[in-house]
């Protein structure tokens, strides 16, 4: 008898155990927050694609984020409201890994265009005359093939860890959207490879981006210090205080969620999912929010396209 072959057709997405009763009135903010983070980064990219002074790389690099954003929170959030709203939890098995390869990958290449933009400011503050010269529309290109090759090759392999697993158990996924352990622990066999890869590959990775954007940030500090004019010095603040506004928004809830659905045992299962539903939120929500508030460019786009059109 071939194991192999039990794969499930369906997949049942639970919700938020224990909080079944209180799915509908947890819809609503998780609703408007996603149709927020639908207009907020679709408004970024309608600027930064129809004025051609902002065809720059940190607004190049901004647009991707934003691309990134909403694809981060729609493969997950309309299924979610589908479950809230009309008990629709069954998901096919294809549907499932669909979602669930779209959701790491879009963190992935997140984390490399966070790691690019800490690279773009690094440049611009440190090496200010060789700006153009380094960060051409190529390198640009470049670099955004690179976020979508690297997501690839890392999230792609999780889909073949968990094709190759016997599910002979219940095909209740206790969740609101499918992640790899999620899936990997429905299985009647040993999960230990995926354990090793889904904790050791993407977790390395995403260490190593924040470790190349802890130095740019240092370079950039130690660069910043050596101005001698205040004004130079408090500009130059600015222009990194979105990016880290975004780099803190993006990693701490992601962090967060890893360390306690890892460590924090003592922790209702309930609370575990809440966390995991607003870090696929928050970012999206957030993210074009502080740009557009920071950002002086994107304030006075706004405002000329849809407050002031004349």
């Amino acid at each position: 008898f071939n194991l192999t072959s039990l794969t499930p057709a369906t997949f049942i997405l639970a919700g938020i155990p224990g909080m079944e009763k209180l799915h509908i009135w947890i819809s609503i903010p998780f609703c408007s927050m996603y149709l927020a983070a639908l207009l907020g980064n679709g408004v970024v990219l309608f600027i930064i694609r129809t004025e051609r002074s902002l065809h720059q790389p940190k607004y190049l690099f901004l647009s991707m984020l934003a691309i990134a954003d909403l694809m981060l929170s729609t493969t997950t959030v309309p299924k979610m409201l589908a479950l809230f709203w009309f008990s629709a939890g069954e998901i096919s098995f294809g549907a499932c890994l669909t979602q669930m390869f779209f959701l790491h990958f879009s963190f992935s290449a997140e984390s490399v265009i966070l790691l690019a933009m800490a690279f773009d400011r690094f440049v611009a503050i440190c090496y200010p005359l060789r700006y153009t010269a380094v960060l051409t529309q190529s390198v640009v290109v470049k670099t955004g093939l690179v976020a979508l090759l690297r997501s690839f090759c890392i999230i792609f392999p999780c889909i073949f860890l968990l094709k190759r697993l016997p599910f002979c158990r219940h095909n209740v996924i206790p969740h609101t959207y499918c992640e790899h352990m999620g899936i990997a622990r429905l299985a009647c066999a040993d999960i230990s490879v995926n354990i090793l890869y889904g904790l050791a590959v993407p977790f390395a990775a995403i260490v190593v981006d924040v470790a190349l954007i802890a130095v740019s940030y240092v370079l950039i500090l130690l660069a910043l210090f050596r101005l001698p004019a205040r004004t130079a010095r408090h500009k130059a603040f600015n222009t990194c205080g979105s990016h880290v506004c975004v780099i803190l928004l993006f990693y701490i809830p992601a962090f967060f969620t890893v360390l306690t659905h890892r460590f924090g045992r003592d922790i209702p299962h309930h609370v575990h999912i809440l966390l995991a539903n607003l870090y696929v939120l928050f970012p999206p929500l957030l993210n074009p929010i502080v740009y557009g508030v920071r950002t002086q460019q994107i304030k006075e786009k706004v405002v000329k396209v849809f407050i002031c059109p004349k």
